[in-house]
Order: structure tokens, then C-alpha cells, then sequence
């Protein structure tokens, strides 16, 4: 099997995957098992940077002094996620929190604050020490302020 057809295959391996997890998002108001057990969950909604159309995808969060961040690890992926280029491109977006759909503006933060920010995400999540373990980029952190 040639290379472009694996692409295509993971590729949409990872678009089920992530249309499992928002159906189940949303037929048990914003709870989900699997990966994701007793993790706190959003949907986050994008504009495709190139394709213009939207773009949703489930993501662990966390929540800090009534701040969301949200972590572009890709699970340890050498180039960061297509999500995050798109808030980058766009940072009008919405989310869905439990039953809540809100707009919230996205802004990555600076390197301190990531630091201090990822530190936490680690503490309560050691995956995602592992995944900085196995890129060299630096995982953005990025905070969605509600509008």
C-alpha cells in the first residue's frame, strides 16, 4: 500500500475516532469513556485555516482560577495539530463545555506562563509528560477567554 493511501487511512481513522467521541460528548452532557475517563472534555470549534469549514474536535482542558486551557500536543507529534494552526489563523471560536456552547477568543500564551500552565496539566495528567517527552517542538497552551 503506497503512502498517501496509509495517510488517507489514518487519516480517516482519526475522523471516526473524534466523531465517536463528539456523538458521545453529546448524548451524555459533555461526559465521555474510553481515552478520555473522568478527564474533563470540550469540543472545540474551528474554521479550517485552508479548507474554510468547520471544524470540531474533542480535547482534554483544563480549568484554572476560571481560565480553559487547552494543550496542542498531538499526542507527541512532531508539528502541531491542525486545530491549533486554524485558532492561530482564527481566534473567534466556540466551544462546548458539558451542555454550555460558548464563543471564546483563543490566544497561546507566553513561554512562562505555558511552563507553569503545562506543569499543572502534567500533574493531574502524566501523558502529557510523555508526550513532551517525544517531540522536540514546545506543546503550545492556549487560553480561551470567554466573550
Amino acid at each position: 500500500m503506497s503512502d498517501d493511501a496509509n495517510g488517507a487511512e489514518a487519516i480517516k481513522a482519526l475522523n471516526d475516532w473524534n466523531a465517536n467521541v463528539i456523538a458521545e460528548f453529546r448524548a451524555n452532557e459533555g461526559r465521555v469513556g474510553g481515552n478520555f475517563e473522568g478527564a474533563p472534555v470540550l469540543l472545540l470549534h474551528t474554521t479550517g485555516k485552508r479548507s474554510g469549514q468547520d471544524r470540531v474536535n474533542p480535547m482534554m482542558y483544563l480549568e484554572l482560577e476560571g481560565d480553559i486551557y487547552v494543550f496542542a500536543s498531538k499526542a507527541g507529534a512532531p508539528a502541531h495539530p491542525d486545530w491549533y494552526h486554524n485558532l492561530v489563523a482564527d481566534p473567534d471560536v466556540t466551544i462546548e463545555v458539558g451542555t454550555e456552547t460558548y464563543d471564546v477568543t483563543a490566544e497561546p500564551v507566553d513561554l512562562t506562563e505555558r511552563d507553569r500552565i503545562y506543569a499543572l496539566q502534567v500533574e493531574r495528567f502524566p501523558g502529557f509528560g510523555e508526550y513532551e517527552q517525544k517531540t522536540t517542538r514546545k506543546i503550545p497552551v492556549v487560553k480561551l477567554t470567554r466573550k
